[in-house]
């Protein structure tokens, strides 16, 4: 692995504890603090990924991005599960943020998993 592929896969973990930040933060900055099943779910979900992007940052495995997949999708689902899809803000925080660390996670397992190009002799 070149040194600027392993920069731009660190990058993406470095995304991911962003947008950890960003959903922890959340529930004050948007209005939804009093709403605990969003508020609590925005929190725990939020250390989880900050978690799992420190430790990758830290010591990649590749388990630590199955398991950032696996709770962003958690996260865009969550308002219809725990029920609480009628707080707009809500709502539209956990779909866009869990989003952004699906796609951040897939990209960076694609990356992982990749063939690197053929050279022709």
């Amino acid at each position: 692995m070149t040194n600027l592929t392993k920069r731009k896969e660190e990058l993406l973990d470095w995304s991911n504890l962003v947008l950890a930040v960003a959903l922890f933060l959340a529930p004050w900055l948007l209005g939804f603090a009093d709403a605990t099943a969003s508020a609590w779910n925005a929190w725990l979900s939020a250390a989880v990924i900050a978690g799992l992007a420190l430790a990758a940052i830290q010591a990649f495995a590749e388990w630590e991005e199955w398991g950032s997949l696996l709770l962003g999708a958690w996260v865009v689902v969550s308002p219809w599960l725990l029920g609480f899809a009628g707080i707009a803000a809500a709502l539209w925080t956990h779909i866009v943020v869990g989003g952004l660390v699906v796609a951040v996670t897939a990209w960076r397992l694609w990356l992982m998993h990749r063939t690197p190009p053929r050279v022709a002799a």
